[in-house]
């Protein structure tokens, strides 16, 4: 008996991952998020990283030796680009009292800039060292209702290297909810242990304005090199001048004091 070709078996070709749901990908290959992602404003970076930007619906751990080796003239274009969009954002934590001057040279407009603070001093209460403090349990319901309310443009958070897994797993689940970038901030020293966050970075000081990034997790596979990338200026010509011959005295002043903005820190004192 022969078969009509009508009635002939046809032989369907199995579906790739990505047919099958978006959050599933090659480990060859990188990830491809649902949403786009926000560009970095570094072409390089942009260029490694899963959606091609800072990923919405999902956490990002950026790990530092120290606050100010460059994490926000590193996430300024992307914080700009959301109040572009009429949207806030939101700090919390922060180290330090950001400085309105070094903020709106970034292009940063501070009336659109949200800080919360936890209300008890923790930072004195658990030691000097302050990435080992414990985080404040008004802070992280506050950082998860932010979150999940989907109401902020970005999410800026210091929080500390010991920070409860179930901690972080619940702010993940929240982030889901959260149609733009959430960034969370913490010591270089819990690149050890694990983390649900879908996009873990490691940043270090290369040189004056030279940030480089070593990526330690991201939707696809190992980058084996860490980027160098180039980082607009704050220091004023003379600490510039300083910092890239290493010299201990400071070079003669320019005739013209430079603008106030040029050599402000992003952060004051607490």
């Amino acid at each position: 008996m022969t078969l009509s070709p009508a009635l002939s078996p046809t032989l369907v070709p199995p579906a790739t991952p990505d047919a099958l749901h978006p959050a599933l990908w090659r480990a060859s290959q990188l990830g491809r998020p649902r949403d786009a992602g926000l560009s970095s404003g570094f072409a390089a970076l942009d260029a490694v990283l899963p959606g091609g930007g800072w990923p919405a619906r999902a956490l990002t751990e950026l790990l530092l030796p120290h606050p100010g080796v460059g994490e926000l003239r590193l996430l300024a274009p992307a914080l700009v680009a959301v109040q572009g969009r009429g949207r806030c954002v939101l700090w919390f934590d922060p180290p330090g009292q950001p400085s309105p001057w070094a903020l709106e040279a970034l292009g940063i407009r501070t009336r659109r800039l949200v800080v919360v603070r936890p209300k008890e001093a923790l930072k004195a209460a658990f030691g000097a060292r302050v990435h080992e403090r414990l985080p404040a349990a008004d802070l992280l319901w506050a950082l998860e209702q932010a979150l999940a309310s989907g109401q902020a443009g970005a999410v800026l958070a210091w929080l500390p290297a010991r920070l409860g897994f179930d901690a972080l797993r619940r702010l993940q689940l929240a982030a889901q909810a959260h149609d733009g970038p959430a960034f969370v901030l913490r010591h270089a020293e819990a690149r050890l242990r694990p983390s649900v966050a879908p996009l873990r970075l490691l940043l270090a000081s290369a040189g004056a304005d030279v940030l480089r990034v070593h990526l330690l997790k991201r939707r696809g596979p190992p980058l084996a090199q860490p980027l160098e990338l180039m980082l607009p200026p704050v220091l004023a010509p003379a600490a510039h001048a300083r910092a890239q011959t290493g010299r201990g005295a400071m070079p003669p002043s320019p005739p013209s004091s430079p603008s106030p903005r040029a050599s402000q820190p992003i952060f004051g004192a607490p």
